[in-house]
């Protein structure tokens, strides 16, 4: 039976970027032999400034011999967290000796042809030992006191009490850092209700951006409700606040004539936070600058960023591409010296009078202000966003550069996080391999949210701070831990891997060497980096035929226009349209500027989606109500149910009143759960999920999982999502006219299944990443509009299913299944399979505390054999044997050696009768021997590779001298041996016809 037509694409293509596929055979040409310029890049991580010019460039040698395209240089602290010990300290960022490294690692990256990224600081959280507590990050502060006219009066104070002249000082507000600005005195009648004890608003400190509402972007929209209003509870009426401002002197003296009875009194000033720099090396100790101010910004890069570019000039824009800067984790920040102004410009109105409700007070009552927070939240984002953001990619856009902070999170910081990744030239996320510190998917993923922004605001490409943990180190298995945390988020849109961590370790620091105390170790000082190129292979496959796609989705889901505001991972689904389905998230800046063309709903980067939803926390803001209105009076297919409110003061209450008269307009007044209705054009639909409107409109998933017996996907009667119990996940682009999917197996098993692809007329190709195989496949369906294709994945496996080759519809496959069926090698009248028993030669070298061979009469793991230099042993082992062939070598068979169980890395390379064959990484380990297998005297020679962990926890306990090993990483008895080296049963398979 006829299984696969295969074929080896071996052309090489030459070095630059390739925008697009010029045409199909160049399509195929990168993808099996992907360019430099498709290549993976890195956190290269210059540890507490620990570098040498050697050491920058062994480093750029080595990225640029593994396929990586460049790297961003990361001066960082860390070595010393979680218990492990510090590494001398290097030159200070910024330093002149700093400085000349830095021009050395860009002089050096020029001629390997790698492109490079600068983090502008040491560390992350913005800031530096230059920022002034002016420049710095700023917090509302304020005093209270009572006081009583017209006479005078004792006041009430957390400083205590005594008599008060109106002549005196008002009470300081508390500060920071010495440093202290009035922004108001304002006053208003101290209401006294009996019998009533006011309930305070509710999460105030996170409505009033004092703090960080989460660190795995969370959903915040608890911060629109409160609870319910009672009776005589508001502190005061807007129009008794007076502003008293001009009654106080520069020195605090508050000369009042004070009314009859008894008066509030609030002082209300900004100090900086207690933002710093966070995992700074050296000396780079210092406040975080404000995000909201652009001057502050502008000043820094006076100071530290211009200089640096100006060593580097030639440079700048043809090697240093981008500048960066690490995600927010600063806390809180609710202040910059022109927030009125600010506010007033966005909002409309002045929030000086609104300021009590920042102090707990009710102003006028509950609903009022809490929509003054929303207000107050919004403002603060729109100026982070526009006013830092913006301005470091217009700063860097006039040197030739662009920038790729972590500007979305996933620390809830008070921001939009698509507006701000909007401002990105490389909408930059992170995700994280499984460890303690993050151990579900929900604290992992989160580029979801970066592919969202990439695709809205028309960004190419779409990285993440990848294989991020904080956990037991050198404990990675490449195939189980970082391929499918890598496919999970291509499936979410990823298409540029920026490594963490790559550790710069000069090379008197030993080996391992010098690491930070978070992420994956990926550098050339990890056992395996002699094999890491099949890995890297990998990702760079996937990477270029991902970064020339056109993202394909049927649904836009709008996430509300409150602050912060955050995406969760892909299986978060808001719009309710998985399984088979994808989706795009928009914010409100994006919603505003959306097209109708055709019925579809268009994003200014032209991308089109059938529907557009709204949140279902059923809020919405009157700018965003008209817009809906409009889309669907255009066309537009529009899901969500009626918003009940806006949550904002911008016109109120008459702009209520127009969002109650729109709504019942827009969606009538019926009170039904569900329904429909229907302009000229477009159409409002509630009551239903995105998915089961385009199931009832006659759309069929773009992909569909069928025939899978161990898949535990299954849709809820109410269309609820249980995505996250499927094996599978997918990705859909276009380039050109070219149609191309990504699956993915997310379960540690084998997987059957057969694919319907909402494909037709086009011949499906398979398109294998982990070895670089182009195979059309003979098996496939054409019915009602889909290609059916029979798949096979390996625990953790993944394809692109590519169609290209216009087929007629009448065109059907010829073959039952897509791949080979392997048995073990057997024949009528052989005592057995064929296993390949040993024994076995293994070398362990002693350059690194090895017995030299060993013989193994069997195959068990080296922590299970009686020497205790194998038992401790890291690095390579090889493993030599000589087998015969059971029977005579038939011509037309298909003959593959498995290996097996491969422990602790699960990573070999295999070489048989001097053929070097190829590095193993993934399962199943196996390797096609037909072309070198002979009837006898087979010689396999098997090279195994382990982590460091035995060999450190062994070196332990042995006096320094006589240690094999050198690292600042801290050993302590809670670290366990790892089973290590080839189980097998090794054994030699056929392929079933």
């Amino acid at each position: 039976m006829k299984l696969l037509v295969c074929f080896f694409s071996l052309w090489l293509i030459p070095g630059g970027v390739i925008n697009a596929a010029d045409d199909n055979r160049s399509l195929e040409e990168g993808f099996v032999n992907p360019p430099q310029s498709a290549g993976i890049r890195c956190f290269w991580w210059w540890l507490n400034g620990n570098v040498t010019k050697n050491a920058i460039t062994r480093d750029l040698e080595e990225m640029k011999a593994k396929g990586f395209s460049g790297a961003l240089i990361v001066d960082a602290g860390g070595a010393n967290q979680r218990g492990n010990k510090q590494v001398p300290a290097g030159p200070t960022f910024a330093t002149p000796q700093w400085r000349k490294l830095f021009k050395h690692a860009v002089q050096q990256a020029d001629k390997l042809g790698l492109e490079l990224s600068l983090n502008i600081q040491s560390g992350w959280n913005l800031g530096g030992p230059n920022v002034t507590p002016e420049m710095a990050a700023k917090m509302l502060t304020w005093s209270e006191i009572q006081i009583e006219g017209p006479a005078h009066a004792s006041p009430s104070t957390s400083r205590g009490s005594g008599p008060v002249s109106f002549n005196q000082e008002l009470p300081e507000p508390q500060k920071r850092a010495g440093y202290y600005k009035d922004i108001a005195v304002l006053a208003f009648p101290l209401r006294q209700v009996e019998h009533i004890q006011r309930e305070p608003i509710r999460d105030l400190k996170a409505k009033a951006a004092s703090h960080e509402v989460g660190m795995s972007a969370p959903d915040c929209r608890f911060l629109l409700e409160d609870i319910p209003a009672a009776p005589d509870e508001q502190d005061t009426r807007l129009q008794d606040i007076l502003n008293i401002t001009d009654k106080m002197t520069p020195e605090g003296i508050l000369n009042w004539q004070v009314p009859s009875g008894k008066w509030v009194v609030l002082r209300f000033g900004y100090t900086p936070s207690n933002a710093q720099v966070s995992t700074y090396s050296a000396k780079w100790k210092g406040l975080v600058i404000d995000y909201m101010d652009a001057d502050a910004l502008r000043t820094y890069w006076n100071d530290v960023v211009r200089p640096l570019l100006s060593d580097i000039e030639p440079l700048v824009g043809k090697c240093l591409k981008y500048l960066h800067t690490d995600s927010w984790e600063c806390g809180g920040a609710n202040w910059t010296s022109r927030f009125p102004s600010e506010f007033k410009n966005r909002r409309g109105y002045d929030p000086i009078c609104y300021l009590p409700v920042i102090a707990g007070k009710i102003v006028e009552n509950r609903d009022v202000s809490n929509r003054f927070l929303a207000d107050f939240r919004k403002t603060i984002g729109d100026c982070v966003a526009e006013n830092h953001y913006q301005v470091f990619a217009e700063l860097a856009h006039q040197h030739n550069l662009g920038i790729h902070p972590e500007s979305g999170g996933p620390h809830a910081g008070p921001f939009d996080a698509l507006k701000c990744m909007g401002r990105n030239d490389i909408a930059l996320g992170e995700f994280w391999v499984p460890s303690p510190h993050r151990p579900s998917p929900e604290q992992r993923f989160f580029v979801k949210q970066s592919s969202s922004a990439a695709h809205v605001y028309g960004k190419k490409l779409v990285g993440a701070e990848a294989f991020t943990s904080i956990g037991p180190h050198w404990d990675d298995v490449l195939w189980s831990s970082q391929k499918p945390s890598f496919d999970h988020e291509v499936c979410s849109g990823l298409n540029l891997v920026f490594v963490h961590t790559f550790t710069c370790s000069p090379k008197q620091m030993g080996l391992p060497g010098q690491e930070y105390f978070a992420g994956t170790h990926f550098n050339p000082n990890v056992t395996w980096w002699d094999y890491a190129d099949a890995f890297i292979t990998y990702l760079n496959r996937c990477q270029y035929l991902l970064q020339q796609g056109k993202f394909v989705a049927d649904v836009l889901y709008y996430y509300g226009d409150h602050v912060p505001n955050l995406m969760q991972l892909k299986e978060a689904d808001p719009a309710k349209v998985l399984p088979g389905f994808d989706y795009d998230v928009t914010n409100e800046e994006i919603l505003l500027k959306l097209e109708v063309k055709d019925n579809c709903i268009v994003v200014p980067s032209r991308i089109s989606y059938r529907v557009l939803v709204l949140p279902d926390h059923k809020v919405l803001s009157l700018a965003t109500l008209k817009k809906v209105h409009e889309l669907i009076q255009q066309g537009a297919t529009v899901i969500g149910p009626k918003p009940e409110k806006t949550v904002s003061l911008v016109g109120f209450p008459e702009s209520e009143k127009e969002f109650i008269r729109l709504t019942d307009e827009i969606w009538g007044q019926s009170s039904d759960s569900a329904g429909q209705k229907q302009s000229d054009k477009g159409r409002l639909i509630w009551g239903k999920t995105a998915r089961e409107v385009l199931l009832d409109d006659g759309i069929k998933p773009d992909v569909e999982f069928l025939h899978s017996p161990m898949d535990s996907l299954r849709r809820t009667p109410n269309g609820g999502n249980q995505q996250k119990d499927s094996a599978f996940d997918y990705i859909h682009y276009t380039i050109n006219e070219v149609d191309v999917y990504f699956v993915c197996n997310q379960k540690e098993r084998q997987e059957d299944v057969t694919c319907a692809f909402r494909i037709s007329n086009k011949r499906p190709e398979l398109w294998e990443p982990v070895t670089g195989k182009v195979c059309k496949a003979e098996a496939f369906k054409q019915s009602n509009g889909r290609i059916e294709v029979p798949l096979k994945f390996a625990p953790y496996g993944s394809l692109f299913i590519v169609f290209r080759e216009p087929i007629s519809e009448t065109t059907q496959g010829k073959a039952e299944r897509n791949f080979p069926e392997y048995k073990v090698l057997s024949r009528k009248g052989w005592p057995s399979p064929q296993q390949i028993q040993g024994p076995w030669d293994v070398y362990f070298s002693p350059k690194w505390g090895g017995p030299g061979k060993v013989r193994f009469d069997k195959l068990i793991s080296w922590t299970d054999r009686p020497e205790q230099k194998v038992r401790s042993y890291s690095g390579k082992a090889i493993y030599k044997t000589t087998f015969d062939l059971s029977g005579q070598k038939t011509s037309n068979q298909q003959y593959v050696l498995d290996l097996g169980e491969v422990l602790d890395v699960g990573i070999a390379r295999v070489k048989l009768n001097g053929k070097d064959l190829k590095v193993l990484w993934t399962k199943p380990f196996r390797a096609d021997i037909t072309s070198t297998i002979q009837n006898a005297e087979n010689t396999l020679i098997v090279e195994v590779v382990n982590s460091w962990r035995n060999r450190l926890i062994a070196d332990k306990d042995l006096p320094e001298k006589k240690r094999y090993t050198r690292t600042n990483i801290t050993v302590t008895s809670q670290w366990n041996l790892r089973k290590s080296g080839l189980l097998g049963p090794v054994q030699i398979l056929t392929a079933e016809e």
